[in-house]
């Protein structure tokens, strides 16, 4: 009878899943129930694999299963055989949420190397959010606080139901050719339904076309939306945004305070290596300039001349102490000397010395010279004389 029911080959069944496991097999085997009722269901891997099932299924899901009713003969009692299962409800939204967070995050709208660096010292903060609320007073109030001088754009708009997602993108633009430095988009805390338009393609498609670096603080810190991936900046509150925009102003005026001191002290070091420097150029270019040049060599001369002067004198000094020791010799070996020790000297009329008798003859005229002058006298006769030389 089963079988045969054309009505239970197609039909889709709404509940709560309860007892769901994941089979190595790759089969999934779960119960639906509801306050009247449960059924057991089974989703085999083949059906998973042709896109029957989009998202992970847990205890609790609402969802919407379709398929076949049929016996299972061994346990005797039927059972709905799915072949695809959908959220229901906010489980739409959220599946709706995955396909269009996994379908950008495959464009490129998610990479980091498109996302732009938040300005720290920004004049002007761009606000797109509902004029009303907490989020606003919060940006405002943290702004302010941080820095009294900042100047807030706030953009208006609508932040929930059909027309929020047009009213926000239309904010980015305006706020976009009013060139603040940073745009802050954002709404308070809600429920996935509350938060739908910052996951709106348009929204997604607009945070990343512009050229203002954009911050998100959509809800509390546990939602996320697709705003925030897209986002060059996600923060978890409204309060956390202004925080990361606005620069705070007392911790500037002291860092201002900090670097002029820092500068100073980094002048006053230079200044004092400069000083350093000079003084070594200066050596330098006293030694190595020409006028150092001419007196390192006028005083070399000096010098050489001192050396020279010193070594004349020694020369000198010794050529006399050697001259006074040839004099005393030559005075041992002088005539005169010898003359005035009662010797005398014998010369013929050609002036050679007489040494032997054999160099005379008679009549022979000769000179001899004693201590006290020449005697001239004639040789009469000679005699030989042997002397002994050992005494």
């Amino acid at each position: 009878m089963f079988t045969q029911d054309f009505l239970l080959k197609a039909i889709t069944v709404k509940g709560e899943v309860s007892n769901c496991k994941y089979h190595s097999s790759g089969h999934i085997y779960f119960t639906i129930k509801d306050a009247g009722g449960a059924i057991a269901c089974v989703m085999f891997r083949g059906d998973r694999e042709r896109g029957g099932l989009r998202f992970n299924m847990q205890e609790g899901q609402q969802v919407k299963v379709t398929g076949s009713i049929d016996v299972y003969e061994r346990d005797g009692r039927y059972q709905l055989y799915a072949r695809q299962i959908m959220l229901d409800g906010a489980g739409v939204l959220y599946e709706r949420y995955e396909e269009l967070k996994k379908r950008l995050a495959e464009t490129g709208l998610f990479a980091e190397e498109y996302k732009q660096p938040i300005p720290r010292y920004i004049h002007t903060l761009g606000v797109v959010t509902a004029p009303t609320g907490a989020a606003v007073r919060d940006i405002i109030n943290v702004a302010t606080r941080r820095n009294p001088h900042i100047q807030i754009i706030l953009y208006p708009a609508i932040v929930q139901g059909d027309q929020a997602a047009e009213s926000i993108v239309k904010g980015i633009e305006a706020l976009a050719q009013r060139q603040v430095d940073t745009i802050i988009v954002g709404r308070g805390g809600g429920s996935i339904e509350d938060l739908w338009a910052f996951n709106e393609e348009i929204v997604a498609q607009a945070i990343f076309d512009c050229p203002i670096p954009i911050i998100s603080a959509v809800g509390h810190e546990t939602d996320t939306t697709i705003a925030d991936y897209v986002a060059d900046r996600r923060a978890p509150t409204p309060s956390a945004a202004a925080e990361l925009a606005v620069f705070e102003y007392a911790r500037f005026e002291q860092d201002i305070q900090d670097y002029a001191y820092s500068l100073h002290k980094s002048m006053d070091r230079a200044l004092s290596d400069l000083r350093q420097r000079e003084k070594r150029y200066q050596e330098t270019l006293r030694l190595l300039s020409p006028m150092g040049k001419v007196r390192d060599r006028l005083l070399r001369i000096d010098q050489y001349q001192d050396e020279l002067q010193h070594l004349m004198d020694q020369k000198i000094t010794d050529a006399r102490h050697r001259l006074d020791i040839d004099i005393e010799k030559l005075k041992g070996l002088s005539p005169l000397d010898r003359l005035k020790g009662g010797y005398s000297y014998i010369s013929d009329d050609k002036g050679n010395n007489i040494r032997s008798i054999s160099g005379v003859q008679r009549d022979d005229e000769l000179s001899l010279y004693v201590t006290d002058g020449v005697i001239r006298t004639r040789v009469i006769d000679t005699d030989r004389i042997q002397y002994d030389n050992d005494r």
